[in-house]
């Protein structure tokens, strides 16, 4: 129950009060981290590895730039970004330290420790200057932000003039028989696989959920317009499950 004033958001289809959904969802992602990148790999049969690579693709790192990858978790596109652009540097910005500790502890992690940081810190208020990045990156993450239109503002604050906004997020499929197929995998086979693999039926019920209530792609795409960006475009994904979205601060 939340009183008649008290600003309210969705956890998955659920009604919270704004103030409590940072501290559920920094819950959901404390108890998965340990089994995140086995999840992520099981629930995508592996797709979700084209879809970065895709991302690189648009992106097209350039040497010497400085990454911002918010929502970063285990390092994967903060991995991908320095692979491709040598002398860059990478900054992952989390609000869920233990998801920081598990990328930490990744293979990759130890040859590119001189130009990657890990910082604990909230997509609505980010803890770095003004006009700091070349390049702002989010992958599966703008949709469990409380504020999304705050943390796209706070994008447009740390980049640097001419600095890129991509986001890599869960999309709407315009097929609605595809739609319907999908929905009953998610819905019917992913809560039961966290349930198996990583011991938590219900975060991957929020999950799942998180994904149904997120924009369509080109209400997300006005919200980034609205944001300051311009040549806001965006690709859809296989079909659409998943959607990038690029803009610009010019």
């Amino acid at each position: 129950m939340t009183g008649d004033n008290e600003a309210t958001t969705h956890f998955g289809f659920r009604d919270v009060p704004e103030a409590d959904k940072a501290g559920m969802v920094h819950g959901v992602f404390t108890r998965v981290a340990s089994k995140y990148d086995v999840m992520n790999d099981l629930m995508s049969l592996g797709i979700h590895r084209i879809w970065k690579d895709a991302m690189m693709d648009w992106l097209a790192p350039r040497p010497g730039q400085r990454l911002l990858d918010v929502a970063g978790g285990t390092g994967d596109v903060a991995f991908r970004f320095l692979g491709r652009a040598p002398g860059a540097t990478a900054t992952v910005c989390d609000m869920t330290e233990s998801m920081l500790v598990e990328g930490r502890q990744r293979a990759e992690a130890d040859s590119l420790a001189d130009r990657l940081d890990w910082v604990v810190g909230d997509a609505m208020a980010l803890p770095f200057p003004a006009n700091s990045f070349d390049v702002y990156t989010i992958s599966f993450g703008i949709r469990n932000v409380t504020r999304i239109a705050d943390a796209l503002s706070e994008a447009y604050r740390v980049l640097r003039p001419g600095g890129r906004l991509m986001v890599l997020e869960f999309s709407h499929i315009p097929n609605d028989l595809m739609q319907w197929a999908y929905d009953r995998y998610s819905f019917n086979v992913i809560p039961v696989m966290g349930q198996v693999v990583a011991g938590d039926r219900d975060s991957y019920q929020y999950l799942v959920e998180s994904i149904r209530k997120f924009p369509e792609q080109e209400t997300f795409a006005q919200m980034i317009r609205d944001a300051g960006f311009g040549q806001v475009k965006y690709r859809n994904l296989t079909m659409g499950i998943a959607a990038l979205h690029s803009g610009w601060k010019l």
